[in-house]
C-alpha cells in the first residue's frame, strides 16, 4: 500500500509500517483540520479532496480569514520543521472539500527521509514549487485587473479541483474564492455574474464550467509562464481575454493611427 507515489521505491517492510503508524481521517467541508496554535505531530497527506491554508487577517475592523494556499491530492501540508518532533500551528487548514487526510508522523516521516534522500527531495520540490505559486498569486493581486485576477483563479480552480472537463466544483465558494484572490466576495459575485452574462464562464449541476483558454494559469508549473503577468505589470490595464485580438486604435499588423 502506498500513501502517497513519493513513496513508491520505500520498501515494502518500511511502507507497510509507514502506513501502521499513520491513520487516515475523513473531513466535511469547511471542517478544520488542525487549528492555528494548536501542537501536533503529523504531517498531513492529501488522499483526496482538498484541503486550503487559512490565515487570520489582522489590523481590520472586521477580521476575516485569507487563503493562503491549497493542498490538493498527493501533496502535503508541513510543520514549520521536520526536525522537532512535534509543532504549533502557524496557520489553520480546513478542508475545501469533503477530504480523506493521512496523517503521518513527524518521526516517521523524517526516519523515511533519512534512509531516502529521494524522498527528502521530493518534499523539497513541492515545497519550491508551492513557494512559486503563491509568489505568483501575490504578484497577480498587485498587478492585474480585478477580472484577470479572478479569471486566474477560476482556472486554477479547474486544476484543484475539477468536476468535469474544463469546470471545478461548485462546492468552491465565493467567499473562497475572494479570500484566495484578495478580493471581495461582493466584488468576485459581481464580476463572476458580468463574465457569466458574457458567456465566459457557465454554471450547470455538473460545476462551473470555464473555457481551456479562458485564461493562463502558472499553477503547477516550476518555470512559470511570465509574459501575460510582465506585460500587465508594464501597462496594468491588458485584459486577459483580449490578448490575441488585434489593438483597436490600430490594424491587424500592428501599425497605429498616424503611422505611414
Amino acid at each position: 500500500m502506498y500513501l502517497n507515489p513519493l513513496f513508491a521505491n520505500v520498501s515494502q517492510a518500511e511502507r507497510i509500517a509507514l502506513v501502521q503508524s499513520s491513520q487516515l481521517r475523513s473531513y466535511r467541508r469547511n471542517e478544520v483540520v488542525l487549528a492555528a496554535g494548536s501542537s501536533s505531530d503529523c504531517v498531513y497527506c492529501v488522499a483526496s479532496g482538498l484541503l486550503r491554508v487559512v490565515e487570520q487577517a489582522k489590523g481590520r475592523a472586521h477580521a476575516s480569514n485569507i487563503t493562503t494556499d491549497f493542498i490538493r491530492r498527493n501533496e502535503f501540508f508541513i510543520g514549520p520543521s521536520l526536525s522537532e518532533d512535534t509543532y504549533q500551528a502557524k496557520h489553520t487548514l480546513v478542508a475545501a472539500l469533503p477530504a480523506a487526510v493521512h496523517l503521518i508522523p513527524v518521526v516517521a516521516l523524517r526516519k523515511i527521509c533519512g534512509s531516502y534522500p529521494e524522498v527528502a527531495i521530493g518534499l523539497l520540490e513541492l515545497a519550491i514549487e508551492r513557494m512559486a505559486v503563491m509568489r505568483n498569486q501575490l504578484r497577480r493581486m498587485s498587478a492585474l485587473s480585478t477580472e484577470d485576477v479572478v479569471s486566474r483563479v477560476l482556472h486554477q480552480l479547474t486544476v484543484l479541483a475539477p468536476s468535469s472537463t474544463g469546470a471545478f466544483d461548485k462546492r468552491i465558494s465565493q467567499s473562497v474564492i475572494a479570500s484566495y484572490s484578495g478580493l471581495s466576495r461582493e466584488v468576485v459575485n459581481k464580476t463572476m455574474r458580468d463574465m457569466e452574462q458574457r458567456g465566459l464562464v457557465r454554471r450547470d449541476d455538473q460545476g462551473v464550467h470555464v473555457p481551456a483558454n479562458f485564461a493562463s494559469t502558472d499553477f503547477g508549473s516550476l518555470v512559470p509562464a511570465e509574459d501575460n503577468l510582465v506585460r500587465a505589470e508594464q501597462n496594468q490595464v491588458e485584459p486577459i481575454f483580449f490578448e490575441n485580438f488585434p489593438d483597436p486604435a490600430g490594424d491587424p499588423h500592428g501599425r497605429k493611427p498616424g503611422d505611414d
